[in-house]
């Protein structure tokens, strides 16, 4: 189905999955970049208007659309399948983070696309934000001494009653505790290792709803405090302690602040991250970084879990 020459074309797409992220996110970056042309979606219980709609990628593909790509943005538990029908039928696939709900589906879908030819875009779209690239640039030239990570939200308001999430593979606190570590492993390149883990699990669930980590990255102490059920002001912040002064990302990576010099930006994550697909798609190439999910999985693995209260929404 997919076209080897699209450079005059724009990359016809279908979603799949249409909750929250991609009403909020993916369908806005997707309809202001021209590269691109949504042409169909896929959900088991909404629809988005102007375009074809499908229960299942299964009925999309028998309604023999022409299609190049799709773009996956249905929970973690599943898309495993889905997107190695995708890749069978010729098609060019990105993924929401977390990329699958496994390490091992994850490879089995990379060596899936490198059979098949197609492109793979395993999306991290913190890394995306707009201090994320200078705070690299300026920690490459410092020597690091400590890394601090708080990253405390309220589920309540941004998954609201989305039980998966509590769920096995559903990776609780560690849905936006991820994104935390996708920034800091883009800014601090390196040997990064879990060395333990307190997980706090509300009774009746299988993920955490808080998680407290010490990590290091060569020889750099890192401490991350993760935490769903903050209420009041939400707080996404890595603090980097070095030899030449402080800096801090805030707001998810919004906000850089070095010894007090702040720069902000407007939010551009998820434009950012269908021009990557863009180019991608058009160098036939791929791309699928694993290490936030590895520490994640890494945490699971040695994490002390303490059963707390039931959590009801």
């Amino acid at each position: 189905m997919a076209t080897e020459a699209m450079s005059a074309k724009p990359i016809r797409l279908a979603i799949v999955g249409v909750g929250k992220i991609a009403r909020d996110q993916h369908l806005p970056a997707i309809a202001n970049d021209p590269r691109f042309e949504l042409v169909a979606a896929v959900s088991r219980n909404a629809v988005v208007d102007g375009v074809d709609n499908y229960h299942d990628i299964a009925e999309l593909l028998a309604a023999g659309h022409e299609l190049d790509a799709v773009s996956l943005c249905t929970p973690p538990v599943g898309r495993s399948a889905i997107a190695m029908t995708a890749l069978d039928a010729g098609l060019d696939v990105m993924m929401e983070k977390p990329p699958a709900a496994t390490l091992s589906e994850v490879a089995r879908i990379e060596a899936h696309a490198v059979a098949a030819g197609r492109s793979l875009f395993a999306t991290w779209h913190s890394r995306e934000a707009a201090g994320v690239a200078p705070a690299r640039a300026w920690l490459a030239d410092r020597k690091v001494q400590r890394v601090a990570i708080a990253w405390r939200e309220d589920i309540r308001r941004w998954h609201p009653g989305q039980d998966w999430i509590l769920e096995a593979g559903g990776f609780g606190v560690f849905d936006p505790g991820i994104n935390a570590l996708s920034i800091a492993t883009e800014i601090l390149p390196g040997d990064w290792v879990v060395n333990n883990a307190d997980l706090h699990v509300p009774e009746g669930r299988m993920s955490p709803l808080a998680a407290d980590i010490d990590l290091t990255c060569g020889d750099i102490p890192v401490t991350a405090a993760f935490d769903f059920l903050h209420e009041g002001p939400q707080q996404w912040d890595i603090v980097v302690e070095t030899d030449g002064g402080t800096l801090k990302l805030s707001m998810g990576g919004a906000v850089l602040d070095i010894d007090g010099k702040v720069t902000e930006a407007t939010d551009a994550e998820y434009p950012g991250l269908y021009a990557k697909f863009a180019d991608l798609v058009g160098s036939r190439s791929s791309d699928v970084d694993v290490t936030p999910l590895r520490l994640v999985a890494d945490a699971f693995l040695v994490g002390r879990r303490t059963i707390v209260p039931a959590f009801e929404w």
